[in-house]
């Protein structure tokens, strides 16, 4: 599968004003009683799949029939640094901005992410429905992440897109705009879906971030098929496959390596195959059909997630 960057960067010039009181969102309230549906893209400046989609929204003009729709263009600052030679360096400026979603790190805005996400963080907290669009560091089959609460596997499901559907706990050196405030809360009905569109360069990361929108917007009653742009070729809804992530693999050094070119998805038969190496200890797998999710070395440092181990969720006679 290619590595090579063949999505051009969109011009922005006009989506980063807004049409509110902060840059990069933009807010159409129907009148009309409905969710607040929130969909975010550029969380991270190199991904600018879900950039796209957002842009041709608005230049469709699609307006909400009832309820309100918010689009939100996040991390303007590192997307304005993005060189598709070199793209993975645009990802942040300061850190990684789906790492700094709790209090504490936003009561201390010392980061250029910190900082912008509290200027975004009251159109999250309004929103009933959040899809946050971002792609892959390598070639990968599309994956909606859903976390672990049952209520965004079982939206996920009503979507019936992409094929892959994650349960995922998150990472460990902070916490995701997808799990912050009411849509961590087990207590809340609000909903929420990280999808990860494919490879950062693929132009099919664009049509599925036009195919999750359609599929989301279409399941809140907002809008209907004919309100969106007429170029958008809706998928539609099929079998689907819910996979849990057990256990992340976080490097430990910098000589982690794999064993072969894993592009994610890969299913390993048997428990104890090795998948790669650190610090010349082996990486093995703890079940039989283990799935490999998202595996890269592409931001490899001590800490961070190399790959996740997924097995299939299947559903239980109650379900």
């Amino acid at each position: 599968m290619s590595t090579r960057f063949e999505i051009t960067v969109p011009d922005l010039s006009a989506e980063r004003l807004g049409n509110t009181d902060t840059p990069g969102v933009w807010m159409f309230d129907s009148g009309n009683a409905g969710p607040t549906l929130l969909i975010t893209a550029l969380i991270h400046g190199n991904e600018i799949c879900g950039a796209w989609a957002l842009k041709e929204l608005l230049a469709a003009d699609v307006k909400p029939r009832q309820g309100r729709l918010v689009l939100a263009f996040c991390n303007l600052a590192a997307f304005d640094t993005l060189d598709i030679t070199a793209h993975d360096a645009a990802r942040f400026v300061d850190e990684d901005m789906n790492r700094v979603w709790s209090s504490d790190k936003l009561d201390q805005p010392v980061t250029q992410e910190r900082r912008r996400a509290l200027e975004l963080r009251k159109w999250v907290e309004a929103a009933d429905w959040l899809l946050d669009l971002h792609s892959m560091h390598e070639p990968s089959p599309p994956l909606m992440m859903t976390g672990m609460l049952k209520r965004n596997v079982d939206f996920a499901q009503r979507l019936g897109v992409p094929q892959h559907v994650i349960m995922d706990a998150g990472h460990k050196d902070g916490t995701r705009m997808r799990d912050f405030a009411q849509f961590g809360d087990l207590q809340s009905p609000a909903l929420a879906l990280l999808i990860e569109c494919g490879y950062h360069g693929d132009p099919s990361s664009i049509d599925t971030a036009r195919n999750v929108i359609a599929h989301f917007l279409l399941e809140s009653q907002i809008v209907v098929a004919a309100d969106l742009p007429a170029h958008w070729a809706l998928t539609a809804k099929g079998p689907q496959t819910v996979l849990r992530v057990t256990a992340p693999v976080v490097a430990t050094s910098l000589s982690l390596t794999f064993s072969e070119p894993y592009q994610g998805m890969e299913c390993i038969a048997r428990a104890g195959t090795q998948i790669g190496q650190d610090n010349n200890q082996p990486i093995v797998t703890p079940y039989d059909n283990c799935v490999l999710v998202m595996p890269s070395l592409r931001q490899l440092k001590v800490g961070v997630t190399v790959v996740r181990f997924a097995q299939e969720q299947r559903p239980t006679a109650r379900e």
